[in-house]
């Protein structure tokens, strides 16, 4: 179902000032809306982290990071719509220089391609000099 040509990164920053699950409601809201009007390529809920500084005496916010494929006026109304709810303390929508589906299908490819790194070995401690 394709649905856009140009590529979109959404993060937006939910208030817990009532509670985790009321701002995952409010996450699930924002996540439902994007996939019923654009192609979801990647959703990444890093969840509760303490914010860089206090906004509205919050110190703590639920993070959640949306690459979405998409053509047309959708994004702006999306940052709209978030800029509207009270819920939602920061948003950020940006349209990506690259293609997004395909820099998420190579990802995985790439990881499993490199070799696990073994933790090199242990140096000995050289002989302490003692002076006689």
């Amino acid at each position: 179902m394709e649905k856009g040509n140009n590529s979109y990164e959404s993060m937006f920053v939910v208030s817990l000032a009532n509670g985790e699950e009321a701002a995952k409601v409010t996450v699930n809201k924002f996540t439902g809306l994007i996939a019923a009007n654009a192609e979801v390529i990647k959703i990444d809920e890093w969840g509760k982290r303490r914010l860089a500084y206090p906004i509205e005496d919050m110190t703590e916010g639920y993070y959640t990071v949306v690459t979405f494929k998409n053509d047309g006026e959708f994004p702006t109304e999306l940052q709209r719509l978030m800029n509207i709810d009270e819920t939602v303390i920061r948003s950020m929508t940006i349209k990506l220089e690259y293609d997004a589906e395909k820099v998420a299908a190579a990802a995985p490819a790439e990881e499993a391609e490199a070799p696990a790194e073994e933790p090199a070995p242990a140096e000995e401690p050289a002989p302490a000099e003692t002076e006689e």
